[in-house]
């Protein structure tokens, strides 16, 4: 993916106001992530523990989604796996992120949710750059290619459903 800055984010957002995309916490270390490794860019709000934001590219553009979810109080032996890169993670490393719907059936009220990587590092499981706790990726015979546009395809199939 390539580099973003702040106003290529806040203007991506497809599910919510221009105001609220004008609100909501951008990361301040831009500079330092790694852009070579991210399909998607995706993070959490730190001033609002159940917001969430990701920014990907779809078809040539640009698209934002504004998402929330509620802390997983699953057991501890429990594993759930993420709908995009396919990780487990024990004990609320993955979530129901739910995305209001972008227009007239946002504002009616309607949204879609995905169970996802609590953390939004997807592209960084699948790289092998961040190991989930207690493993949580399994071995695959697909390429890294391959696991990375299966992924995509996921993510565009969630962005479409907000957007349709």
């Amino acid at each position: 993916m390539r580099a973003l800055d702040e106003r290529d984010i806040r203007t991506s957002f497809i599910n919510c106001s221009k105001g609220e995309a004008k609100r909501l916490a951008v990361p301040r270390d831009l500079d330092e992530r790694p852009w070579d490794d991210l399909d998607f860019f995706g993070w959490r709000d730190p001033g609002a523990p159940d917001r969430s934001y990701l920014v990907a590219e779809q078809d040539g553009r640009l698209a934002g989604v504004a998402l929330r979810f509620q802390q997983s109080r699953s057991g501890f032996l429990q594993r759930s796996m993420c709908g995009l890169c396919l990780t487990t993670h024990p004990r609320g490393g993955v979530s129901l992120m739910t995305a209001r719907k972008a227009g007239a059936a946002g504002r009616e009220g309607n949204s879609v949710g995905l169970y996802m990587c609590t953390d939004l590092a997807c592209p960084l499981y699948l790289r092998g750059r961040k190991v989930p706790e207690g493993g949580g990726r399994f071995e695959e015979s697909l390429t890294l290619e391959e696991q990375i546009a299966r992924t995509l395809g996921n993510l565009s199939a969630f962005v479409a459903k907000v957007t349709g």
